[in-house]
């Protein structure tokens, strides 16, 4: 562990003259005597292999190693890394718990885990106690007990954790959230938000390719079909919230001064999965006989210490355009997403929508100004560029992370109270406080201020 305690200790001495110097498309945020950041990867599936391919891009990263369970995943990201003109990493996957010699390892200083949902607390808990600096891809925990065993972990053993919510960091999610420092909207009272994604073709497959249009979930099919479906399967509650909720949170400073207090959740039938099945296996396939628990639409409402609420919504089982429901409401107007519409009281014509662009163009975030020419082709419109350079530069410099453990603790508990309120007919849940009151005195993030 020396050499990990010597890393922090030089971090934090060039911390303060971290610069943005040419590079390649995703610039590499260093300086002439910065140590790189010895990274490793737990799950190479396709979201581990986006970080991998971006974090190739940088000159302040070396990957030390990598994990999966799936031989073809290792194969596919041992080849970028040779394609990258890079040291070939330790590798490890020979059982589901080999990750835990990776964590052992003195050249990891870091860790990006995108694996399946039931095994991210589990892992992040056993890297933040290995003293590697934890980055964990959405949701970051299933009940409220892996909640809180990421915070307490966090606690005890004083490594940091970052939750990887890309969307926080997309541009037009920035720029209202420079509107809201800048007192735009005026007080806040409203948000809505959610994850409305026709997921269908991805939680069925063929086996054959992925995403391929067939019926398919479990052991014979690819990719998220082999263990997203069974959620549906199993759970009824919005058991992916964060990507919607995570940039509301940030607005309304959720864990910095504000808490999320209780919420309560509904959900409709279930059809949309079945319909599914019958239309492209047919009625008489086996998977036409499963009864899905999860509601095709799950509508959460949460109310917050400051008297705001937020409508979230979970809805990935019936055909629909992509939309995550944007809408921030406050005492002279509001933004909503969908329609790309603007309203502010005493700037635009009485009970005229704006169009949203010349507003979101005028208080574009100061990140994307000096960063978005690094963020083109890092995926997911730029913004998966600075979720990584985020995680990277707090890593590098051994502090705490923009979203931090509570945030990703009371984040996903939402799925865990949804799931209880439907059970319950609707009744209230409350939420837990996971700063244990600390949200009173904790500042809000300065997004401005800071350069990642």
């Amino acid at each position: 562990m020396n050499s990990r305690r010597n890393f922090i200790k030089k971090t934090a001495i060039a911390s303060a003259g971290i610069s943005m110097i040419s590079g390649s498309a995703l610039g590499a945020m260093t300086t002439a005597n910065d140590p790189k950041l010895r990274l490793a990867f737990i799950g190479v599936g396709l979201r581990g292999t986006n970080h991998l391919q971006n974090s190739l891009l940088r000159k302040d990263i070396e990957v030390t190693a990598i994990c999966d369970i799936d031989p073809k995943r290792i194969k596919i990201a041992l080849q970028k890394i040779e394609d990258a003109g890079l040291k070939k990493p330790k590798v490890f996957g020979d059982s589901e718990y080999d990750y835990r010699n990776l964590l052992e390892l003195d050249e990891v200083d870091a860790v990006i885990i995108a694996t399946p949902w039931l095994w991210h607390t589990k892992m992040a808990v056993d890297s933040m106690k290995a003293g590697k600096y934890t980055g964990l891809e959405v949701s970051a925990a299933n009940t409220l007990e892996e909640c809180w065993d990421l915070v307490n972990t966090h606690e005890t053993t004083g490594s940091h954790l970052m939750i990887l919510e890309n969307v926080n960091y997309r541009r037009d999610v920035l720029a209202v959230l420079n509107m809201v420092k800048q007192n735009v909207f005026g007080e806040l009272v409203h948000f809505r938000c959610g994850y409305q994604h026709d997921l269908r073709k991805v939680k069925f497959n063929n086996g054959l390719q992925p995403y391929g249009g067939g019926v398919e979930f479990g052991e014979k099919a690819l990719s998220e079909a082999k263990w997203r479906t069974n959620h549906s399967v199993l759970r009824n509650g919005d058991v992916y919230p964060t990507h919607g909720v995570g940039p509301i949170a940030t607005l309304c400073d959720i864990n910095r001064g504000n808490r999320f207090i209780s919420l309560t959740s509904n959900a409709t039938k279930a059809i949309g999965l079945h319909n599914y099945i019958v239309k492209n296996g047919g009625k008489e396939h086996q998977n036409s006989k499963i009864k899905f628990k999860q509601g095709d639409v799950i509508t959460t409402t949460i109310e917050t210490a400051k008297g705001e609420t937020i409508i979230v919504t979970h809805d990935c089982n019936l055909p629909r355009p992509y939309s995550l429901g944007f809408r921030v409401q406050g005492a002279n107007g509001l933004w909503e997403v969908d329609g790309n519409r603007i309203y502010i009281e005493g700037k635009s014509k009485p009970h005229k929508w704006d169009t949203a662009d010349e507003w979101l163009k005028k208080y574009d975030h100061p990140l994307w100004k000096k960063h978005g020419q690094y963020a083109t082709g890092s995926g997911h419109g730029g913004m998966d560029f600075f979720v990584l350079n985020a995680f990277v530069e707090s890593a590098k410099q051994n502090i705490a992370p923009p979203l931090d453990a509570y945030d990703a603790a009371a984040w996903s508990a939402i799925t865990p109270l949804s799931e209880a309120s439907i059970e319950n007919n609707g009744a209230p849940q409350d939420f837990p406080d996971f700063t244990r009151g600390l949200w009173i005195k904790r500042k809000p993030y300065n997004w401005n201020k800071n350069t990642y």
